[in-house]
């Protein structure tokens, strides 16, 4: 590792200190490193007093400061929520070692034995905002798949994110494991976020966790790779030969389940053919659990007046919005195409699916629609890490490359070939 000049700030001091234990982490026995992730339950359960009083300060905060509804729903951590949280990383630690699997092994014409593995991408860096949950999530990723790690969270988490983070040094050092291993930079100023991605002498992978705003200046001013993602703006296309008793709920859990977060339904896009009849059925179902509706012109005219209390008459940039709140957008459409269509303008790439019982309409939506996932019959707050079966996930990219969809174990490490010789030389 490069040494540090007299001038370096404490952002490029902390990523150093990271940076320098990597090989350490990376070549930790297996059972060493999952054990880490269990001791970080262990310790969630243990100060769960401590966590929630630190969460409260945050939240008392953000209520001084206005903070939305829906940032605040993200920021809460309770009882419920801390336990989930543990039992997500129980099963992180759970999963198989992802760090030296052979992907494929042959021999070359020469006679050397040419392998791929699987190793730990570096060292990582998460900005993250109102999410005290991703301190523990990603820390469990990062180390079980032998990652350093720098944290950037949000001022409104510090003490929330403080407490969480002893938790994880707690359970390094149960493991004689230096706590250096995963930092977090102390969020006073946003000059940090701007001398963290200028850091790519020690950080590896970039990944921002928050507003467009946010993706926007990483992707301008990084000087590493950056995974974007995270943004949801999500759809459902409701087909003519949907089941409408059984469509509902589906629906309504798409909204309504937890609607602060980036899987949530977005957009209802219902058949005309159907538009009479299932536009009011969902306002009778999802108005008394609190959802408001904008609607374009055609599912006004297919509403006729009715739920009129509820709904109110959407602009063009109202489907291009990502409402984190209990708001849904109506809009009518000509058949499958034309979904399609509006999902390719406005979705961000995130979840998108189709209610039908035509298995050849649906096969092709989910052939056709170009987004990390993609559904049938199913609510889309499913595209999440730990429902996925993957334990936890650091983001969920919507881009191609390296990775897409909930990002877990897996997505943390890269390759490298490996050629074994007896003294080889190419002619």
């Amino acid at each position: 590792m490069n040494e540090l000049s007299a001038e370096a700030s404490a952002t490029e001091v902390v990523c150093a200190s990271v940076a320098s234990g990597r090989r350490l982490l990376a070549n930790a026995p297996a059972a060493k490193r999952s054990a880490v992730v269990r001791k970080m339950a262990t310790q969630l359960r243990a100060r769960q007093a401590e966590i929630l009083r630190a969460n409260g300060l945050d939240l008392a905060a953000a209520g001084e400061a206005g903070m939305s509804a829906a940032l605040t729903d993200r920021l809460m951590l309770n009882a419920d929520r801390l336990q989930g949280m543990a039992v997500d990383l129980e099963r992180v630690a759970d999963l198989p070692d992802p760090i030296g699997v052979e992907l494929e092994r042959r021999t070359l014409p020469e006679g050397q034995h040419l392998s791929r593995r699987r190793v730990p991408i570096g060292t990582l860096a998460v900005i993250y905002e109102a999410r005290p949950n991703v301190t523990t999530d990603i820390a469990a990723l990062a180390l079980k798949s032998g990652n350093a790690l720098v944290l950037r969270g949000g001022r409104e988490t510090q003490n929330s994110n403080r407490a969480l983070l002893a938790c994880v040094h707690a359970a390094l050092s149960s493991q004689q494991l230096p706590t250096e291993l995963v930092q977090a930079l102390p969020a006073q100023a946003r000059s940090e976020v701007s001398e963290l991605l200028q850091q790519d002498r020690y950080i590896d992978l970039l990944i921002p966790r928050g507003g467009q705003a946010l993706q926007d200046y990483c992707r301008d001013h990084a000087r590493m790779a950056v995974v974007y993602g995270g943004i949801g703006i999500c759809h459902l296309y409701w087909a003519s030969s949907a089941n409408l008793e059984r469509a509902l709920p589906v629906v309504s859990n798409a909204k309504v389940q937890r609607p602060s977060v980036c899987n949530a339904l977005d957009t209802l896009l219902v058949d005309q053919s159907v538009a009479a009849q299932v536009l009011p059925e969902v306002i009778a179902q999802m108005a008394p659990l609190g959802v408001s509706f904008v609607a374009d012109s055609a599912a006004l005219a297919a509403l006729n007046g009715r739920g009129a209390e509820h709904v109110s008459a959407a602009a063009q940039a109202d489907f291009d919005r990502e409402w984190l709140s209990l708001v849904l957008g109506l809009k009518v459409v000509k058949g499958i195409d034309e979904a399609m269509d509006h999902i390719a303008a406005h979705s961000t790439g995130h979840s998108d699916g189709i209610l039908s019982d035509d298995q050849a309409e649906t096969q092709r939506f989910l052939a056709e629609v170009d987004s990390a996932a993609v559904y049938s019959n199913a609510s889309t707050r499913f595209t999440d890490g730990s429902a996925f079966g993957l334990g936890a996930e650091v983001a969920v990219s919507t881009q191609r490359l390296h990775a897409r969809g909930p990002m877990a174990l897996e997505a943390l490490t890269t390759y490298k070939w490996v050629v074994e010789g007896d003294y080889s030389v190419r002619a």
